[in-house]
């Protein structure tokens, strides 16, 4: 569990380790993480995180994970991250964005 300060007027947050969606091609991996939050008048809430990750073997072919990415990874990470926007879309993350497409 993680959680923020709350007498400094933060959020207090629960991790429950647990991806709510992830998309891979390859290598590249992006996993969308839902997060409950406190708010500082006590109200609940929630948002959602991405975070993009390539795995790779180091030269003793122990799995390893980065965020840098090389240039042949860039499609791949494009279309996991695509993939990530329309499922956060679809699900209403981002209500202001989904009003500019409708309109």
């Amino acid at each position: 569990m993680q959680s923020l300060g709350r007498e400094q007027g933060e959020y207090k947050m629960e991790n429950k380790n647990r991806p709510e969606k992830v998309f891979s091609t390859g290598a590249v991996k992006v996993t969308v993480w839902k997060n409950d939050a406190v708010s500082k008048d006590g109200g609940k809430t929630e948002f959602r995180t991405v975070n993009i990750q390539r795995r790779y073997a180091d030269k003793n072919g122990e799995w390893k994970s980065t965020s840098t990415l090389r240039v042949n990874d860039l499609p791949k990470a494009s279309l996991a991250l695509n993939k990530a926007f329309e499922y956060l879309v679809m699900k209403g993350q981002d209500t202001n964005f989904i009003e500019e497409i409708v309109v």
